[in-house]
């Protein structure tokens, strides 16, 4: 279980950021936002999370937090995909610290089995932003490499082992925090199953003799305040959490981060490579391609001193929900970054609360300062037509126009959304017609893709399905309406998310879980049917019919 709090995972994540050069500030906002959504669900995770803060509880900001944090829940962070794609191995160490917020979020409030899922998902979204993923130099390609003129090591040979062993180090050390986040998780979660069983014995529900005192406070986790046995120091008198002295055994203030050389950026090649990987959208990477070599061409008539015509590189993405937009836009920032279009590569996703605020004249700041942090990258605005209709919106699009013009030389915009909408969006404001022309249409994904998206996810959160989970969740998808609210890659993420959330639960009573079983995800974890959330069994359910996969009555 972490020992850390979350006030020193912040200050580990900032002093991250410092080092590589990055905004501390935006730093900072990264980690609390991605602690809020993290626990989320928890009960009186607010009061926790404001604490490490030292703050006053506020369940309004922490729910504002939690909300534009839940997006790093599906993908890397702006900082993340930064770094990802211009610097390895500072991209290592932030995402080690990333993987420390995460792990400590799980302890805040009254850990639920949803935020083992939610931890799963976060961390395996951050994995992404690193070259290659989660996918170590092979054999074949060490094969293909030259011999170095002259007999030797090749250069380049150890370029690439040095690679892929500091990108399987950090992984190693991301999973061994991910492993601190699911023990902690249920270590409280049988606190929680402590504080029920005794609350059904309590003589005050007249169900009979008490059970005896409730476990002591564990360290770094909250007590189960008001119970006997539970340790007193823990939580003020109105049930707010104390702050908690640092921990000894832990160097004061933040730890310096070690330096290492620069490397390589990455390429335009490796880029593409990575688009090639994703499943599906066959006419989307035939599109990117396309961009991609204008783009290199472009860049080789300026090298000839040829004039380069000016050509618009924003963009409209248009789909329904997860189809793969903003993974795609990920990209698309990588690789205007390789190509020199861009000298950042960072990818900052917005929607229009983000945009937009509560009174006339503070809109055009607000916007203002969200293209100033895109500056260097791109600019992801997710249904982007929701900034129509009023005076507050209209003069967010104003002032984002401006902020192209202004700014065309270091910035690319893309608006993304369902089809019909973002259509009328684009012809109903000028500014923006002569900006956006081209149009990436996602199609929705086929079951087969579904399906090895699914297994994909499954794999690189370090999971493996168990005999006939695949089955189930086949079956599930079959049962689905396909209209444009249905989730696509978000609904396979959604499963897998609530299988991990059961897993946890299935496992709360096992002490000391192997690895076989914290991996291992069965067919009830991923149907869900008859697994009970905390306090399900104090409830008297009715007796009805029970029905197997195929819909067929059992006995």
């Amino acid at each position: 279980m972490t020992s850390k709090t979350l006030r020193s995972a912040l200050d580990q994540l900032v002093a991250v950021a410092e080092t590589a050069g990055l905004d501390p500030e935006q730093a900072l906002a990264e980690g609390e936002q991605l602690a809020a959504a993290v626990c989320e669900p928890s009960v009186g995770a607010y009061l926790d999370w404001a604490t490490e803060l030292g703050r006053e509880p506020d369940s309004q900001e922490f729910f504002a937090a939690a909300s534009r944090g839940r997006r790093w829940r599906a993908g890397p962070t702006p900082l993340m995909s930064q770094l990802g794609n211009t610097s390895v191995a500072a991209a290592q160490q932030y995402l080690a610290a990333l993987g420390s917020v995460i792990a400590v979020a799980c302890t805040l409030g009254q850990p639920t089995p949803q935020v083992a899922g939610l931890a799963a998902s976060a961390s395996a979204a951050q994995q992404r932003a690193l070259p290659g993923g989660s996918l170590p130099v092979t054999l074949d390609s060490l094969d293909a490499t030259p011999a170095a003129a002259g007999g030797g090591l090749n250069p380049d040979l150890l370029a690439k082992l040095q690679t892929s062993q500091d990108r399987l180090k950090a992984m190693d050390e991301f999973t061994r925090v991910g492993n601190q986040a699911f023990e902690s998780v249920l270590e409280q979660m049988r606190v929680n199953q402590a504080r029920i069983e005794q609350m059904r014995t309590s003589p005050l529900l007249d169900q009979g003799p008490g059970v005896g005192p409730a476990p002591a406070g564990i360290p770094g986790l909250p007590a189960p305040g008001g119970l006997p046995g539970a340790d007193p120091q823990t939580r003020t008198a109105d049930g707010r959490p104390e702050a908690t002295a640092p921990d000894p055994t832990l160097p004061a203030g933040p730890q310096p981060v070690v330096e290492t050389p620069a490397e390589p950026e990455r390429t335009v090649d490796e880029l593409i490579a990575e688009l090639d990987e994703l499943i599906g959208l066959k006419e989307v990477k035939a599109e990117i391609k396309r961009q991609a070599a204008i783009l290199h061409v472009q860049a080789l008539r300026a090298e000839a001193g040829l004039k380069v015509p000016t050509i618009t590189r924003h963009l409209v993405f248009v789909g329904n929900p997860g189809t793969g937009k903003t993974t795609v836009a990920r990209l698309v920032a990588g690789i205007y970054k390789a190509v020199g279009l861009l000298s950042k590569g960072q990818l900052v996703e917005v929607d229009r609360s983000e945009l937009v605020a509560g009174y006339l004249g503070q809109t055009a700041t607000k916007t203002a300062d969200v293209v100033a942090s895109a500056l260097g990258g791109v600019l992801f605005i997710d249904e982007a037509y929701a900034l129509s209709g009023d005076q507050y919106g209209e003069e967010s699009i104003n002032t984002l126009v401006k902020e192209m013009e202004d700014n065309r030389n270091d910035l690319v915009v893309i608006v993304a959304g369902y089809p019909g909408p973002m259509a009328t969006f684009i012809a109903e404001n000028p500014g923006l017609a002569s900006r956006f022309r081209t149009e990436i249409r996602f199609a929705n994904y086929t079951d087969d893709e579904l399906i090895e998206i699914f297994v994909q996810m499954v794999d690189k959160s370090d999971y493996d399905l168990a005999d006939g989970a695949l089955d189930a969740f086949t079956f599930d998808l079959s049962q689905q309406v396909r209209n444009e609210t249905f989730g696509n890659g978000r609904y396979c993420r959604n499963v897998l998310e609530a299988a991990i959330g059961h897993q946890a639960w299935r496992l709360r009573d096992i002490p000391q879980p192997t690895v076989e079983q914290l991996r291992l995800l069965t067919r009830e974890d991923v149907v869900g049917d008859g697994v009970m959330a905390p306090g399900d069994e104090l409830i008297v359910q009715p007796e009805t019919d029970q029905r197997d996969l195929t819909g067929e009555e059992t006995e």
